[in-house]
């Protein structure tokens, strides 16, 4: 598919899906989410967890570990930073501050909350751990002698909430190798909670899902593709990006 193009059932899959109040203009938060894969080609699988029913946004749908940007991601040191290009990736479109500290933030805010929401530890052994000082949401990390590493991350899509939205993101989609792992917690799960029934899925298995939001049905279905082709995951492919424009929904390449 190439830029800008979108099926005419996909647009309204989306409007569909994206329906909402006129509530006042927000202007979209950044956010990140996370996908952990396993495996090679059709068998490739997906962690993927429930949003709890107590939640108000998106309450009992599955999604990937993830969530919004706090301000003390930006400051948090990390092993190894992105691949040049994944970098340049994520700066594109990007409204000020245009800064590497905030672009840093997207995928250390995803890996956080892959800890808090699946309990997973997302980097490498540090060679001195009495000395690893981490920082505000990553104390467990500390703790067990594990540095947040962008090396391995790749980009894969990027979605904007449309308007009218009680809630906007301007949500970044990352994916990572499982091998990334460095760690788990036992429970299985995350301190936090907002997560439950985490289960590994096939691409196809996930897509097949009912409890899915629309814009995640969207992006299994653009890695899908993309993994027939670049099972890799190269840093240079081309990444969709999702957003309203002018009533209807739009898709780009970056």
């Amino acid at each position: 598919m190439s830029s800008g193009q979108m099926t005419t059932g996909m647009a309204a899959q989306l409007a569909k899906d994206e329906q909402g109040g006129k509530h006042p203009y927000i202007r979209p938060k950044d956010a990140a989410t996370l996908l952990i894969l396993d495996g090679k080609g059709k068998d490739t699988r997906v962690l993927m967890g429930r949003r709890h029913m107590r939640h108000t946004f998106m309450p009992g749908k599955f999604v990937f570990p993830g969530g919004r940007v706090d301000p003390a991601d930006s400051r948090i040191p990390v092993a190894l930073g992105y691949h040049p290009v994944v970098e340049a990736k994520l700066s594109e479109q990007l409204k000020r501050p245009r800064t590497q500290s905030r672009v840093r933030a997207f995928a250390l805010a995803a890996i956080r909350e892959t800890f808090e929401e699946a309990g997973l530890f997302i980097g490498r052994r540090a060679e001195a751990i009495e000395s690893l000082r981490l920082g505000k949401g990553f104390e467990d990390f500390a703790q067990r002698g594990i540095e947040p590493d962008l090396g391995p991350l790749r980009m894969i899509a990027r979605a904007i909430t449309p308007p009218n939205r009680s809630r906007r993101f301007d949500t970044r989609f990352l994916a990572v190798s499982a091998d990334a792992i460095a760690d788990r917690l036992e429970s299985g799960t995350g301190p936090s909670g907002e997560l439950e029934d985490i289960v590994w899925l096939t691409l196809d298995e996930a897509g097949a899902m009912d409890e899915l939001p629309m814009i995640t049905k969207r992006v299994l279905s653009d890695l899908g593709e993309r993994l027939q082709s670049d099972p890799d995951l190269a840093p240079e492919s081309p990444v969709p990006f999702y957003f309203f424009q002018r009533d209807d929904f739009q898709r780009t390449l970056l």
